[in-house]
C-alpha cells in the first residue's frame, strides 16, 4: 500500500498541517508490505488500527452513545475514517463526520479511500478517491467541515 495523493475541502489540509499531523496521516499509507487487492481490507484496517492506537488515537469511536455508528478514529478535535467498501458507504461516512462537526466534537476530518485502479482490484463498486473527490466538491455547501480526502493504492 502507498499514499497516492490528497485533496482538501474547506482548508482541510491546513487544519491537519496546523496540528502538525498532515505528514503523519499521509505516511500511514506508506506500507509497502501491505498489498492492495482482493481480501486486503482486513490487513489494511489492522495496520491502521495499530498505527492509530500507538499514536494515542481512540479507535472505532461511536459518534453518539445512543447509536452504534462509529468512525475509524478520533484524536482531540480530529476524526479519521477509512472506506474500502461500497461507494455508498463513503457518502454515509461523510454524513457521520458532518454530524461530529455540527455537534462541536471535531474541527476537521480525513477520509481515506483507494484510487480507482486500486478499488478495481479490491472488488466491484468500491469507493474510490476520484469519485469521492468529485462528489465532495459537488456537495461542498452541504459538507461544511474541513476535510482531507486521502487516496491510496
Amino acid at each position: 500500500m502507498k499514499f497516492a495523493g490528497a485533496y482538501s475541502l474547506h482548508n482541510g489540509d491546513a487544519e491537519w498541517q496546523k496540528r502538525e499531523l498532515y505528514e503523519w496521516i499521509t505516511d500511514l499509507f506508506e506500507a509497502p508490505n501491505i498489498p492492495v487487492g482482493k481480501g486486503c481490507t482486513a490487513g489494511i484496517r489492522r495496520h491502521l488500527q495499530e498505527e492509530l492506537t500507538s499514536s494515542g488515537w481512540a479507535h472505532s469511536v461511536r459518534i453518539d452513545p445512543n447509536f452504534d455508528l462509529t468512525v475509524t478514529g478520533r484524536y482531540r478535535d480530529l476524526a479519521f475514517q477509512i472506506q474500502t467498501g461500497n461507494i455508498s458507504r463513503a457518502m454515509y461516512d461523510l454524513l457521520k463526520l458532518q454530524y461530529l462537526y455540527t455537534q462541536g466534537k471535531i474541527e476537521a476530518a480525513a477520509l481515506a479511500v483507494p484510487t480507482k485502479a486500486a478499488s478495481d482490484t479490491i472488488n466491484s463498486n468500491v469507493a474510490n478517491v476520484e469519485r469521492v473527490w468529485g462528489e465532495v466538491r459537488l456537495f461542498d455547501r452541504i459538507i461544511t467541515f474541513p476535510l482531507l480526502v486521502i487516496g491510496f493504492e
